[in-house]
């Protein structure tokens, strides 16, 4: 610990992502990201991108991507915002709107990085348990709060809120901003981005990292009211001009206008989901109902920490949470049908299964 730190610095639990692997031949089901390769629209515009032009500045407000955005969810261009990945996204909204007098409300078991802003920006927040079955009780949330914000579906549950429980929220919440976190909505969830368009207390914010497979290009965006999309602006040019690079913004274009590919690969990925939950089921698994591109599950009598261990020296490698109440369970992200064939095989050939 350096003496040059700044105390709150010194208090912080950074957010701790997925492991990447340095070695080779193991299958990566642990961090969410897309089995399938970019759409080849995406590989042609970033390769027909003038190469001199890298040496200009991007454009600090990635005009082509806001407008497609628009277009894509019929909204106003001033509906739009985007970031360096949601993440970032997430940073700058936390700044903007919930550094408030009341705390900030989120769920007890979601995105662990939500906490690690409270502490960096010094927010009062209150964590409010999921029930029994992992699911968010917004009865719960009624209490004074300076925000909420939440997953939807949660991650790493997998679980989804109702669109109508969403809607019942904003109107008892008229005085709060309500985040809703859509990194996983594209796998067979119902977005509320249809709701900002009666409601000026709601901003959706999204990825192109899990359903378009652009992780590495690092594009998120947020929609909502255009006084929200401007609080989001003002923190955002206090911070970082140029949050997307040139080669990102041509590609997420190219990914947002292949259609018929998105479509059928996030198809694919639903497919092998509902087939891989069978399966452990079948294997006495429980597992979580889930929208998203994992699945969260326990054995009966296996603890999580020594699946985990076993599938990793069987070259497989998925996510393993310590956290009490969800110690013995394990978040498996769906990779190709031959990759959760062999996760399943795996599982077949444990001693206890």
């Amino acid at each position: 610990m350096s003496k040059y730190w700044s105390p709150a610095i010194r208090q912080l639990t950074p957010y701790v992502p997925g492991e990447q692997p340095k070695v080779d031949n193991l299958i990566k089901l642990n961090t969410n990201e897309n089995p399938y390769p970019p759409s080849p629209r995406v590989v042609e515009a970033i390769n027909n991108y003038p190469k001199d032009r890298l040496r200009l500045y991007c454009d600090p407000d990635a005009t082509a991507l806001k407008q497609s955005l628009a277009n894509h969810f019929q909204l106003h261009y001033n509906n739009v915002f985007v970031g360096n990945g949601s993440d970032e996204v997430l940073a700058l909204a936390f700044m903007a709107f919930f550094r408030q007098e009341k705390p900030l409300l989120l769920p007890e078991t979601t995105y662990s990085f939500y906490d690690v802003y409270c502490k960096l920006y010094d927010i009062e927040y209150r964590q409010i348990p999921l029930t029994d079955d992992f699911e968010i009780n917004f009865t719960d949330y009624d209490q004074p709060n300076g925000g909420i914000i939440f997953a939807n579906p949660n991650a790493p549950t997998g679980r989804q809120t109702a669109l109508h429980e969403i809607e019942t929220l904003l109107l008892k919440n008229r005085e709060s901003l309500v985040i809703v976190d859509e990194a996983y909505i594209d796998f067979g969830g119902s977005s509320a981005v249809e709701l900002i368009h009666n409601y000026d207390n709601v901003l959706v914010i999204q990825t192109f990292s899990k359903s378009r497979s652009l992780a590495g290009l690092r594009i998120g965006f947020a929609l909502g009211h255009e006084d929200l999309i401007a609080g989001l602006e003002r923190v955002k040019n206090s911070f970082n001009s140029y949050p997307l690079d040139s080669l990102a913004i041509v590609g997420a274009v190219a990914a947002l206008e292949d259609v018929d590919y998105f479509n059928e690969t996030n198809q694919k990925i639903i497919d092998c989901r509902d087939w891989t939950t069978a399966q452990l089921e079948q294997l006495g698994f429980r597992v979580i109902p889930s929208k998203t591109n994992f699945v969260f599950t326990c054995h009966q009598s296996i603890s999580g920490a020594e699946l985990m261990q076993y599938l990793r020296s069987n070259n497989l490698l998925v996510r393993h949470f310590s956290k009490p109440g969800i110690e013995n369970f394990l978040r498996i992200t769906i990779g190709t049908a031959a990759e959760m064939q062999t996760l399943i095989e795996t599982l077949k050939q444990h001693p206890q299964i």
